[in-house]
């Protein structure tokens, strides 16, 4: 498709959108209805014919069927006075024109869900005209990739709308991520182009919706790759009230950010504290935006290095943070508003840290904003899917799993974990490419290949080299496949000794992109039908030009390669973009269809942060490839689950009213979060954390024979103290079927003491970081001082598919052992998910149990990104602690109760190799803790080495 059939296509969509959002109110949106308005537009844009309008029409049955879930909030308004009604916005005109612009690309529930967001955002902030001194600062969450720039871009409009007068956008780490954000806000917000002259070179984005120059905003910065704040210019620019709005997109760096306090200090302040002396901006209220506000902005103490291992002073977080602050204590009025996916730096940041100098600290006092993403968003609980006993349901099949990045001992090969930067890349002895690597490759000429087939080659497309943090290793790593990429396109194109390549091509696409893409057109259905799927022969004939687009380039801090997908050019990109931190952070790829993945890093905000595939990938998600580890794809599984169990927290915080502190509190306790980096969890001193209101439960198991054996007999000795069980095959009533356990038995009224003798007793592994059975112990212990969790229900489960009986030394006998399948984690016995999601309500009469879910429903909301489409049938884990500990109405607390739940798992579980030396179970244990409103806390000491050793380091 030519630029302007492109541009013709364009015009006939958003014409027809217009007309459909026109007949919206009065009629349903239909396929034909949409049909009928695209012919129309046609006529008017088009009057000659020619164009394809089945494109539209498939693009507008896409953008109507979108949907968007709730945002949630807490907010503390102490000191707010609301302030944003209608009769404000009635003139507001970049808002109107970046909403227009929008409009051209966006379906119109998307553009909807930003304006109520945005409004949101912007009433929680102070009204820039409210005389006095002011201070607000929120956070607002989002999903990785999910389009947080146009949230925050939405944002600048409006308040320069209502009246900002300066907009600091604090924009990453480095100069390209700079200069893209730089590039976005200009079609988003300035409507023109920026230059190192600093003159308007032309009209872009909004600009071409409306170029007026009495609105036109200032900007202090250029898109260039250097056009940071400079001193030398900034020197004539001349601030006062009555001006446009100045905008300034800045990197977090220290000489950057102390270059622009000194600025605003020397230039635009207009007054001086006559306490301290400090001078001061008093007449301009100043919006400070924080990109990515959990990196490099929180004092962590926590020193980021040079690829070459050298100390990167520029970005070291206390510098930054300091300066931040500075820079806000620096304006009367101020408002910051930080933007992340993975918050949980933010919300270690102490509360009340303040100096006469810095002010308070970044921690987001006034409110935090969890947004939810639209249906059409590909987010980890899509991508890997939610655990079950079954293992993980509900991901795609997109995963491709590698391996030959190491040689057979795991510690050396093509690229091991452990590896400096004199690293010579090498596979079996040869410098060459793993094979894994070689089909990464060719997956993505073939995905370029079929998205132009589909009539998508105006788009972007790039694919995702990650594998090393290291520079000098990232050039060898280029070369590589640069030389692969340039073999594969001269043999093609010249037909010239291409048969092997070919064939190699063949086989990948009709063994895995035409049965993957069947699949995904069964079980996620496109409303507007599964996108034409081209044959081989079509591939093959258009695999040529292809070739020739593909650029391979390198992105680091030492590259002269930048992706400047803003550039103007009648095809999109082809890319393949390969870097370490850079890909890491922000950096939008625009069109990902491929990754290739395998750095080793396993805490949960840099691996949520690593995953630059998740998004939206509108005609083309059949066509993406995730090629990764084993072993981290059981770890971006798990940062799934556990995302999924903050937002549920946040959810029930939200809907209690809960303010920001008493989140942070919360989370702060949290066992989850000790996947996240001990530095920025503060733990030079040692963590406290609750297991009050939380479900803990063993997915890594020993598999040596000594302790195996110790845990049998540990659950054994407290078998035979517990006596005969209360019941054996526990029924209890639901609102629909009955939930059953024939096999199992069950002991109520349990003291705590044997619960306590069978955690001293069970060894779990140094890695299980949250099932840890001491520190469970030692809390447990706390809990009985202050008279809770003094009574224990304990259930042996063995509801298992067989008939494998087993009889403990004590006599009890099973009729069969439950099965749990090997995740194939090295050194460990590691399962998906241990309980089943009735277990956890085991002691629950239909009473308690039907007022959870009644709790349960009263919270939930839909959010395609965490896989909530359809409201539960069964209570939710944190409301049935949460009736058990703190009770409801008609139904009193009872703190005391803890669930134990132990599950003798059959040892084939474990595979063949355990099965050599043990046929006994495999004793594995869940418990669930009562919610209570005790805030006892439990001492937990994090071993930085063994921290790094196993989860690397933080980025």
């Amino acid at each position: 498709m030519s630029d302007e059939e492109a541009k013709t296509l364009q015009g006939i969509i958003t014409i027809a959108q217009t007309l459909l959002l026109k007949e919206r109110e009065t009629a349903p949106i239909t396929p034909a209805l949409i049909a009928e308005k695209v012919e129309v537009a046609s006529s008017l844009v088009a009057p000659g014919g020619g164009v394809d309008t089945a494109a539209a029409v498939r693009e507008l049955i896409r953008r109507f069927s979108h949907w968007i879930g709730q945002d949630s909030t807490l907010v503390d308004d102490e000191g707010h006075v609301p302030w944003l009604v209608a009769a404000r916005k009635r003139d507001w005109r970049y808002w109107q024109r970046y909403q227009g612009w929008l409009e051209r690309k966006l379906s119109a529930a998307a553009v909807e869900g930003l304006d109520k967001s945005t409004d949101k955002i912007l009433g929680l902030l102070e009204d820039p005209t409210r005389e006095g001194s002011w201070d607000r600062r929120g956070l607002v969450v989002g999903h990785v990739q999910s389009g947080k720039t146009g949230n925050y871009s939405g944002l600048v409009c409006k308040a320069a709308d209502a009246g900002y007068k300066i907009v600091i956008v604090l924009a990453g780490l480095h100069n390209n991520l700079r200069s893209q954000t730089q590039i976005r806000l200009e079609e988003g917000f300035l409507g023109y182009e920026t230059s190192a002259a600093g003159d308007a070179v032309k009209l872009i984005g909004v600009g071409e919706l409306d170029s007026d120059a009495e609105i036109r905003p200032n900007c202090a910065t250029n898109r260039s790759n250097n056009g940071d704040f400079n001193t030398k210019v900034a020197q004539h620019y001349a601030i006062s009230p009555e001006q446009r709005p100045w905008l300034f997109v800045v990197k977090k760096n220290k000489t950057v950010l102390e270059r622009l306090l000194k600025w605003i200090r020397n230039h635009v302040a207009d007054a001086v504290d006559a306490t301290t002396g400090r001078r001061f901006v008093s007449n301009l209220p100043l919006l400070l935006i924080d990109d990515e506000a959990d990196h490099a902005s929180v004092d962590t103490g926590e020193q980021l290095f040079n690829p070459d291992g050298t100390p990167d002073d520029e970005h070291e977080p206390k510098a930054i943070n300091s300066r931040i602050r500075k820079i806000l204590h620096a304006f009367a009025k101020s408002a910051y508003v930080g933007y992340t996916a993975t918050p949980f730096a933010n919300i270690f940041i102490h509360r009340r840290n303040a100096t006469s100098e810095e002010g308070p600290d970044l921690f987001p006092q006034s409110f935090i904003i969890n947004l939810a993403a639209p249906s059409n968003y590909v987010g980890p609980a899509r991508v890997f899917g939610l655990r079950t006993p079954d293992g993980r349901s509900g991901g795609l099949p997109l995963t491709r799993d590698v391996s030959d990045h190491v040689d057979g001992t795991g510690t050396a090969g093509w690229m091991p974990p452990k590896h400096n930067k004199e690293h010579v890349p090498l596979h079996a002895g040869l410098d060459q490419m793993p094979p894994s690597l070689r089909e990464a490759v060719g997956a993505f000429v073939l995905a370029c290949t079929a998205r132009e087939l589909r009539g998508q080659g105006d788009q972007h497309s790039s694919m995702l080299v990650h594998v090393t943090r290291f520079n000098l290793v990232q050039r060898e790593v280029h070369r590589q496949v640069d030389a692969i990429v340039t073999r594969m396109r001269q043999k093609i194109s010249r037909r010239v000794d291409h048969e092997a390549v070919v064939a190699e091509l063949e086989a990948l696409w009709r063994n895995d992109f035409e049965p993957t893409s069947a699949e995904i057109a069964e079980s996620v259905p496109e409303p507007e039908g599964p996108p034409p799927m081209p044959s081989w022969e079509e591939i093959l004939a258009a695999l040529p030009e292809i070739l020739s687009d593909i650029d391979v380039k390198m992105i680091n801090g030492t590259a002269k390669d930048a992706l400047d997908y803003a550039e103007e050019r009648p095809k999109g990109l082809k890319v393949i973009a390969i870097g370490g931190d850079k890909l890491a952070r922000g950096l939008t790829l625009e069109g990902l269809c491929v990754s290739y993945f395998v750095r080793t890093s396993k805490m949960y905000d840099t691996l949520m942060q690593m995953g630059r595939w998740f998004g939206y990938r509108p005609g083309y998600i059949d066509l993406c490839r995730l090629y990764t580890t084993a072993d981290l794809t059981e770890w971006f599984g798990h940062i799934a689950d556990a995302s999924e169990e903050l937002r549920e927290e946040f959810d029930a915080m939200a809907a209690s009213g809960a303010a920001p502190k008493d989140y942070g509190l919360k989370v702060q306790s949290h066992p989850v979060l000790m996947v996240t980096s001990p530095l920025k969890m503060r733990s030079a001193q040692p963590l406290f954390l609750s297991y009050s209101g939380s479900l803990v439960q063993t997915v890594a198991m020993h598999k040596d024979a000594a302790r195996l054996r110790s845990n049998l007999a540990a659950t054994d000795r407290l078998l035979s103290s517990m006596g005969p069980p209360t019941t054996k095959g526990p029924v209890r009533e639901r609102d629909e079927t009955p939930d059953e356990w024939r096999r199992s038995f069950l002991w109520e009224h349990v003291g705590s003491e044997a619960v306590l003798d069978f955690l001293a007793g069970y060894s779990t592994p140094a890695k299980a970081f949250r099932a840890n059975s001491a520190v469970i112990s030692d809390f447990v212990k706390k809990m009985n001082q202050v008279g809770e969790l003094t009574s224990w229900t304990v259930v042996l489960l063995a509801e298992g598919q067989g008939r494998k009986p087993y009889k403990f030394p004590c006599g009890l006998e099973l009729e069969t052992l439950p099965s749990r399948g090997d995740r194939g984690v090295e050194g460990t016995y590691s399962i998906g998910v241990l309980t089943d999601p009735a277990d956890e309500a085991i002691d629950m009469g239909r009473t308690e149990w039907a007022r959870a879910l009644e709790m349960t429903l009263a919270e939930w909301k839909p959010d395609p990104a965490r896989n909530r489409v359809t409201p539960p049938k069964r209570p939710g884990g944190l409301k049935i602690r949460d009736v058990r500990g703190l009770g409801c109405p008609g139904i009193a607390p009872a703190p005391e109760r803890g669930v134990l739940l132990l599950y003798p798992l059959a040892p084939e579980g474990a595979g063949a190799d355990v099965l050599e030396y043990w046929k006994d179970p495999i004793i594995a244990f869940a418990i669930s803790f009562p919610s209570s409103v005790t805030g006892v806390k439990v001492e937990y000491r994090v071993d930085h080495l063994l921290w790094e050793t196993e989860y690397g380091q933080a980025d």
